[in-house]
């Protein structure tokens, strides 16, 4: 059966974390951001990954935002459900519970904390696929997981009927074209490093997935743009822009998400700020906030208008 892979082509920001004042999940403010990355343009939506900080969060809250995602845009934009969880039984009905609401696929990272033989991290993979009829991507993401997806396991996962790609966020761009050129079928591959999209997608990637994205989605729907259209030159200078703000949001104290939601919160859409045990950004910090916020409207408006 040919799948519809141009749904997934195109920038997707990594939907971040949404809580009140008192730190539980908001589902007002998963739906005001929700819309504000509809009306940016994007392709679609990441929902209940690293950015959505699900490790911090119980599978009814997580099931909670993915139906305030879906209520306030789903049908209007591509919606992609991360739903890996310590267990496979969790992840089965978080699995099961995005397909009743509608998403158009499901990722997963590999199992976590225990270091586990490829065999039950395969295992694990098929039994959240054949939970559902929906998509399935695998997620490589070495550098937090410890497993670093191999050639073998991605053939065997690619030669199911499900399984349309990877979102590999692997630091090596060179993965990229490996698992585009060596799929047994046709294939939709996501970059992941938001510091070297460019590179990813020049490399064969065919979208992008990022946790960056939402704070400046305008920048990478313009280098999507030149990459499509053959402006190397403009496309690698967002690029390098795009690297230096990552420098300066990666700067605080305080750690990278609470940062991102800072700016938000200026921008007009609060979505409240990271969950500890992720560190805030302290109160001397709160002036670069604003200033990390200016230099990225500077970009935009140098870049895109």
């Amino acid at each position: 059966m040919t799948k519809n892979l141009d749904k997934y082509k195109g920038i997707i920001p990594a939907f971040y974390a949404c809580y009140d004042d008192e730190g539980n999940v908001s589902p007002e403010r998963v739906q005001k951001l929700a819309k504000y990355y509809l009306a940016k343009g994007v392709k679609g939506l990441y929902v209940g990954g690293s950015s959505g900080e699900c490790i911090y969060q119980t599978v009814e809250e997580r099931k909670l935002v993915l139906e305030n995602v879906m209520k306030a845009v789903g049908g209007q934009m591509t919606i992609i459900a991360h739903v890996a969880a310590p267990s496979t039984r969790d992840s089965i009905e978080l699995a099961k519970h995005a397909e009743q609401l509608g998403v158009d696929a499901l990722a997963a990272i590999p199992p976590i904390y225990f270091v586990l033989p490829e065999p039950a991290i395969e295992a694990y993979w098929t039994s959240i696929m054949e939970a559902t009829n929906l998509d399935f991507i695998i997620y490589n993401i070495p550098q937090t997981t410890g497993y670093a997806l191999s050639e073998k396991l991605f053939k065997k996962m690619m030669a199911k009927e499900q399984v349309i790609g990877v979102k590999n966020s692997s630091m090596p761009v060179m993965d990229i074209n490996m698992w585009k050129l060596r799929a047994p079928k046709e294939n939709i591959i996501f970059n992941g490093p938001d510091e070297q999209f460019v590179g990813g997608r020049v490399m064969g990637a065919d979208a992008g997935i990022g946790g960056t994205y939402g704070v400046y989605p305008e920048l990478l729907l313009e280098a999507d743009r030149c990459v499509r259209e053959g402006e190397l030159d403009k496309a690698l200078e967002i690029q390098l822009c795009v690297n230096d703000l990552i420098s300066q949001l990666t700067s605080f104290k305080g750690n990278l998400y609470d940062v991102m939601k800072l700016i938000l919160a200026q921008r007009g859409v609060a979505v409240g700020r990271a969950r500890y045990p992720l560190p805030h950004v302290e109160e001397s910090e709160m002036d670069r906030v604003t200033q990390v916020r200016e230099n990225i409207d500077k970009a935009i408006e140098k870049y895109v208008g």
